[in-house]
């Protein structure tokens, strides 16, 4: 699994149309949750190549625009 696939992953769940329960309710394929936690793990053990560390800050920065969407989900979804 590449940071790039995991984008695409995100374009293609945005293309596709969605509601905010549906963001709510988005979750990464099975693949990159292995993979980012495989990542952390050798982190954590025995460090990170640098293109390691910028895979998983890739990974990190998409995680972080995904919450950052399920919070204004939430709000959306409050006003109904």
């Amino acid at each position: 699994m590449s940071a790039m696939r995991a984008y695409e992953e995100i374009v293609d769940f945005i293309a596709a149309g969605t509601t905010p329960d549906g963001v709510i309710a988005y979750q990464p394929s099975k693949a990159a949750k292995m993979r980012v936690a495989d990542l952390i793990y050798q982190e954590k053990t025995v460090g990170l190549s640098p293109e390691e560390k910028s895979e998983l800050d890739y990974y990190m920065h998409l995680e972080h625009i995904i919450r950052l969407a399920k919070a204004r989900a939430h709000k959306f979804v409050a006003h109904e």
